[in-house]
C-alpha cells in the first residue's frame, strides 16, 4: 500500500493521525478571497518529483496523477516489485478517477487568451483526460498488463479494488495496481460549493466534518491518491511478497433513481450482494468503514442500509471522512488502505465530532472515540453521485 493524504504520506504517520483522531480540515483563505461559499478544504502537500520524474514526462502529469505517482512509488516498494520484475512480468493497473478540472481549465485558458490551440501546450491533452493517471502511471513504472481508468464518481477507487480483484480472481492478471486519486484544488470543486454541498462551520476547521451527527450540515472536500497491489495468493507467494490483508468479496448496484439524492434500496443492495459474495454473515464483520461524507440526506440513508443489513448486531460504525474530509474519486482506495492499517494495528479510529446521532442516524453504532478492538474482516461502502454504489469486504492475514 501506498499513500498520498491529508493525514500524512507515510504508512507510519497516516495510522498515527488516525488513532490520534487528528483532523486535515483546514480553513482557505485563497477559497475565500475567490469567492467560495466554504472555504473549507484539507491540506494536501504537493510532492517533489524531481528526483524521480524527468521535466520532459512531468509535464504530462496533473496535479493528481502527482500525488498517484507517489503512493504508487510506495506502494510498490512496500510490495517488494522491484522495476526489474515488473519489466519482467505482466502488472496491470486500474485506478479511479473522474475528473482534471484544473489541468483541463488551464488549457483551454491559454486558447482563449492567444486564439491559437498550439497555446493549450503539447502535455495539455495527456493532463486533461480522465485516464490521466492511468496513462501516466502505465507509462512511467512500465506497466505492461491492463490499463484502465475507473470513473464511477465517489466510488472510483473502490470499483478499481473490485475489478482488480476479479481481475485477479478470474486468472486474467497476476497483478494489479489499483486505488484512486483526486484533485485538491479550488477548481476541482468549485461547481459542489456552486450547489451547497459544502459545510460552512468555517470558524472550526477541525470540527467542520461531521458524519451521522446531528448537527452536520455538509461534506468538506479532500484529496490527494492511494495505492493497492492485488495480487494472487499463488503469485504473492512465489515472490516473497509481504502479504497484508485478502479481498473476499465485492458488491456493487445502482440506485436507479435520483443523480443526486440516494435513496436505501441501492446501497443496502450492494452491502447484500458483498456479504453473499464473500460467504460471511453479518456477524462476522467487526467492523464497517462507511462512506458516510457528513451530509445530511447521504448519512442518513446509509445508516438505514446498514441497519437492514446488520439487523439487531451492533457493528461498529465509523467514517474515516470525520478526519479527512471526503476525498472523492479517492476515498474508496484511501478508506481501505485506512481500514487495513487499523486491522493490523488492532484499533478502531472515532469517528470523531460525532456528538449525537439523529432519529434516522441513531440506529446504528457509531464510534466517537478510537477504540482498542481486534477484528480480521471489515466491510468499506462507497457510494457516488448517479447512484454508484461499491462495497468490499477484506479479511486480515
Amino acid at each position: 500500500m501506498g499513500i498520498w493524504s491529508c493525514l500524512g504520506t507515510t504508512l507510519d504517520d497516516v495510522r498515527q493521525a488516525l488513532y490520534e483522531g487528528r483532523s486535515g480540515v483546514v480553513f482557505s483563505e485563497e477559497r475565500k478571497a475567490a469567492g467560495f461559499r466554504s472555504a473549507l478544504c484539507t491540506r494536501v502537500p504537493r510532492p517533489d518529483l524531481k528526483p524521480y520524474v524527468s521535466r520532459n514526462l512531468r509535464q504530462f502529469m496533473p496535479e493528481e496523477a502527482q500525488y498517484a505517482y507517489m503512493a504508487t512509488r510506495d506502494a510498490l516498494q512496500h510490495a517488494r516489485l522491484d522495476p526489474d520484475y515488473v519489466a519482467a512480468h505482466e502488472v496491470g493497473i486500474v485506478y479511479g478517477n473522474d475528473s482534471v478540472a484544473e489541468a483541463t481549465m488551464q488549457g483551454l485558458d491559454k486558447f482563449r487568451e492567444f486564439h491559437d490551440t498550439a497555446a493549450c501546450g503539447s502535455g495539455s491533452i495527456f493532463q486533461s483526460m480522465n485516464s490521466t493517471v492511468t496513462m501516466n502511471l502505465a507509462c512511467l513504472f512500465r506497466l505492461r498488463g491492463i490499463n484502465l481508468t475507473a470513473s464511477a464518481a465517489c466510488a472510483s477507487g473502490s470499483h478499481s479494488v473490485g475489478l482488480a480483484y476479479l481481475l485477479v480472481r478470474d486468472g486474467l492478471q497476476d497483478c494489479v495496481v489499483c486505488g484512486g486519486a483526486q484533485e485538491n484544488n479550488m477548481y476541482s470543486v468549485a461547481a459542489f460549493d456552486g450547489i451547497q454541498s459544502f459545510s460552512l462551520r468555517e470558524d472550526e476547521p477541525e470540527r467542520a466534518s461531521r458524519p451521522f451527527d446531528r448537527s452536520r450540515d455538509g461534506l468538506v472536500p479532500g484529496g490527494g491518491a492511494a495505492t493497492l497491489i492485488v495480487e494472487s495468493y499463488e503469485h504473492a507467494m512465489r515472490r516473497g511478497a509481504p502479504i497484508l490483508a485478502e479481498i473476499v468479496g465485492w458488491g456493487f448496484s445502482g440506485n436507479g433513481d435520483h443523480i443526486s439524492t440516494p435513496n436505501v434500496d441501492g446501497p443496502a443492495r450492494s452491502l447484500e450482494l458483498c456479504l453473499q459474495h464473500a460467504g460471511v454473515t453479518p456477524a462476522q464483520i467487526g467492523y464497517v468503514n462507511a462512506h458516510a461524507t457528513s451530509t445530511r440526506i447521504g448519512d442518513s440513508r446509509e445508516a438505514q442500509a446498514i441497519a437492514r443489513l446488520f439487523g439487531d448486531y451492533r457493528v461498529p460504525v465509523t467514517s474515516t471522512k470525520s478526519q479527512t474530509g471526503h476525498e472523492m474519486w479517492m476515498a474508496g482506495g484511501s478508506e481501505l488502505i485506512y481500514s487495513i492499517l487499523m486491522m493490523k494495528a488492532g484499533f478502531i479510529a472515532g469517528n470523531i465530532n460525532f456528538e449525537e446521532p439523529d432519529e434516522e442516524t441513531a440506529c446504528i453504532n457509531v464510534l466517537p472515540e478510537t477504540r482498542e478492538a481486534h477484528f480480521d474482516l471489515f466491510l468499506s461502502n462507497s457510494f457516488g453521485f448517479g447512484g454508484t454504489n461499491s462495497t468490499l469486504i477484506v479479511r486480515n492475514l
